[in-house]
């Protein structure tokens, strides 16, 4: 045994019973997530994953019933650390700033998570369940995000029903470039930098000026 892993073995044998279970459960969505990254949710068996944590099989089904409600509570809790790796990395600058910011810490994120993109993309079909409870998590956080500032004055004229509209699209916008720009010779890459100012440009100045002539109906 190493002394790294003897010092983890030391600190995991001080803690109680509740956080030793939260501290293994945290290893094997670890794992689960390494390894749905790399071969995808078809081949991340049981036997794959608790291998990659370090833990006995037997170890795995006092946490999980079986295999699939480990792949649906997956994508919701990789989700919602995404969702707080956000938060610390937003100021408290004005709306469309503090706007600008989520969208770069995102693609921070993926950074950090690399396996985060294959995990979403392949859930709607192996996991439908975690799929939708992570797309309700994650609209539900950003439209209240709206509402704050549609509070403060900073957005106007947008309903609730607007919002989950805009929500998804920011959505999109960010699933598809995140695979135009973010993966580059099997790596993960940083955005360039006029994917932030494109953004930026369309998020405060809009695409289309409210002067403009060509949206009447008349023509």
């Amino acid at each position: 045994m190493t002394p790294t892993s003897q010092a983890v073995s030391g600190k995991v044998a001080k803690l109680n019973r509740v956080e030793r279970n939260a501290w293994t459960k945290r290893k094997i969505f670890d794992a689960a997530t390494k390894i749905v990254g790399k071969h995808g949710y078809a081949e991340a068996s049981v036997a794959r994953i608790t291998e990659q944590a370090g833990v006995a099989q037997g170890t795995f089904y006092n946490h999980f019933e079986n295999r699939q409600e480990l792949l649906d509570q997956l994508l919701p809790k990789i989700g919602i650390d995404m969702v707080r790796f956000i938060r610390e990395r937003t100021g408290t600058a004005q709306a469309a700033r503090q706007e600008i910011e989520r969208f770069g810490a995102f693609f921070d994120f993926i950074r950090e998570v690399p396996e985060f993109l294959r995990i979403l993309n392949e859930a709607e079909f192996f996991a439908p369940t975690g799929y939708q409870k992570h797309l309700d998590n994650i609209v539900t956080a950003y439209v209240r995000i709206l509402q704050r500032a549609r509070d403060a004055g900073a957005i106007e004229d947008f309903s609730d029903q607007e919002f989950e509209a805009v929500v998804y699209m920011l959505m999109g916008a960010r699933g598809y470039l995140s695979q135009r720009y973010s993966y580059s010779g099997g790596a993960v890459t940083a955005v360039p930098d006029h994917v932030i100012s494109a953004y930026q440009k369309l998020m405060t100045r809009g695409l289309f000026t409210t002067s403009d002539k060509g949206n009447r109906h008349d023509r």
